[in-house]
């Protein structure tokens, strides 16, 4: 959207004096009678714990239009995004907090954005189908490719938060999970015959993701590969890689 465009969207509640946050007639009603922004976010919360979240939601955004530069305004935001998450809005929610961080960069509650942005990147990768697939490497993988990117972001831009350290424990989990999910589709590449394409996929786990527990089998199938393109010099010296580094390997996976 350009800058007129933004203008003009911005000149329409102006003049019309609408919100861009809409609202029902009890929000209107509690700004109208001039509330503090304390009392507003106060009735938000009890919105939200009687279970009208859409309705707490409406309030706290009330909150961000009359109260910009509270403190209650900057908790509301991150209520928001929360309980956009709590609704399963997950595009939403991750919106709102890019939001955040990008206007509050430096604020002692960002590093909890960060940590939110990952945690909804991880609920948004679960899937209708999680009673069938129960494995979710074997599923797209881009959110969790996101959950893991935001809380690398996380303990690079604010290394001592406690947050960062709940991250870094997450960390392991989805680097597991993407590692499965790159040797699933060495697997496949290797099934169809396409051995230059797995080879380079378990090339990538080993490169990536070298403390994940996919690399013996990322080894022992790269080596597989190189036979099959008689390449039998380098299959011999992943092999001996392998046996060195795992001499307890037994293979966990299958060509079908």
């Amino acid at each position: 959207m350009n800058k007129s465009l933004i203008l003009l969207f911005s000149s329409f509640f102006i003049i019309t004096g609408c919100s861009p946050f809409g609202g029902d007639k009890e929000t209107r009603n509690l700004v109208a009678n001039g509330l503090s922004s304390k009392v507003l976010y106060e009735k938000a919360g009890d919105k939200i714990n009687a279970g009208s979240i859409g309705q707490g939601i409406e309030q706290y955004k009330t909150i961000l239009e009359s109260y910009p530069g509270s403190k209650y305004a900057i908790q509301a935001r991150l209520d928001i995004a929360y309980n956009l998450y709590k609704q399963k809005k997950y595009n939403l929610s991750i919106l709102e907090l890019n939001h955040f961080i990008e206007k509050y960069p430096k604020l002692s509650s960002t590093p909890y954005a960060y940590y939110l942005k990952g945690v909804v990147a991880e609920a948004k990768s679960s899937s209708i189908l999680d009673k069938i697939i129960t494995d979710s490497a074997q599923r797209d993988v881009e959110s969790i490719r996101n959950a893991y990117s935001y809380y690398m972001d996380l303990i690079n831009t604010f290394p001592d938060s406690k947050y960062s350290e709940e991250a870094s424990k997450k960390l392991f989990s989805l680097m597991n999970t993407l590692a499965r999910h790159e040797l699933y589709v060495a697997i496949y590449y290797t099934s169809i015959g396409s051995h230059i394409a797995a080879i380079n996929r378990s090339k990538f786990i080993i490169e990536n993701y070298p403390n994940s527990s996919s690399i013996p089998d990322g080894l022992d199938l790269m080596a597989y590969n190189y036979d099959e393109i008689n390449a039998t010099k380098l299959a011999s010296d992943v092999r001996i890689v392998l046996s060195s580094s795992y001499p307890n390997y037994s293979k966990n996976y299958s060509i079908d």
